[in-house]
């Protein structure tokens, strides 16, 4: 598990964390020719944001066309997760947590973008390099500098890659926001206002709903009741509950690498027992 320190730069002015996308998740912006890198913007002002989109107009050798945008790193990290991005033009002053450990965090990822930071203020020019940016730029920033940093992401995104990347969640907390692979997540359980996320080790509370969840991650999870979402490789035993005082016998399930059972409804025990025989 990895986790972006919530910090704040010196000049970082206080607001809540949103995600204001300027063009919509999942629409691409229309490529400009081979070799086209796709950026997304992270800056927290919308204005800021929308003056990207002339200076990249005016690059060619290669172009660079904006391909998402949001404005602060919570909502950063979703965008590269869902999207393929080539380079991340990110301001180091953001909402929650600054530029320095989002540009750490994508430099984390197995398929990272070329990051590179931007600010008003020259002297970020090293705490930059040290979160290992490609490239720094101050504001105002000239069409020729853009072009420059341009080449330099053309140069780290044209390197082999070697491995795929983790699919994680993020769930933001009073100082910091976890990134928890999907992978090591035994279940998802709705509760009255978040849903529990439980690993073999942790339990963590995220807001969200399971049917986004599922829409997501449905190929490892299979939903065994209204309020539940399982791992398929941590399923164990089916078991039938007795029924005693009540109508009629009840169903479980027994999950590897925890000490818990799930209850099983009766709409999705046929899945769960389909699940079963196809093991068998």
């Amino acid at each position: 598990m990895n986790a972006l320190k919530l910090t704040k730069c010196p000049d970082e002015a206080p607001g809540r964390i949103i995600g204001v996308p300027h063009r919509p998740v999942g629409v691409s912006a229309p490529d400009r020719g081979v070799g086209t890198l796709r950026v997304l913007v992270v800056d927290g002002r919308p204005k800021a944001r929308l003056q990207w989109e002339g200076l990249l107009e005016r690059c060619v050798s290669p172009a660079g066309v904006v391909a998402g945008e949001a404005a602060d790193a919570v909502h950063a990290m979703e965008l590269v997760q869902r999207q393929r991005f080539d380079l991340a033009l990110v301001h180091v002053s953001l909402p929650g947590v600054d530029g320095f450990v989002l540009a750490r965090a994508l430099n984390e990822r197995a398929q990272p973008p070329a990051v590179v930071l931007v600010s008003e203020h020259p002297q970020h020019a090293a705490q930059a390099f040290d979160a290992d940016a490609t490239d720094f730029l101050t504001r105002p920033v000239r069409p020729e500098r853009l072009q420059q940093a341009l080449r330099k992401a053309q140069r780290v995104v044209a390197r082999p890659v070697q491995a795929s990347d983790v699919d994680m969640l993020l769930i933001p907390q009073r100082d910091q926001v976890l990134q928890v692979p999907v992978h090591e997540v035994v279940y998802f359980k709705a509760e009255t206002k978040y849903i529990t996320v439980r690993t073999a080790r942790e339990t963590h509370l995220m807001a969200g709903s399971l049917a986004a969840l599922q829409a997501r991650h449905g190929s490892r999870f299979l939903r065994v009741h209204r309020n539940a979402l399982v791992a398929l490789r941590c399923l164990r035993a089916l078991e039938r509950v007795p029924a005693g005082c009540a109508r009629e016998d009840r169903w479980q399930l027994r999950l590897e690498e925890v000490d818990e059972v799930i209850p099983v409804s009766r709409r999705h025990l046929a899945a769960v027992r389909a699940v079963f025989r196809a093991r068998a």
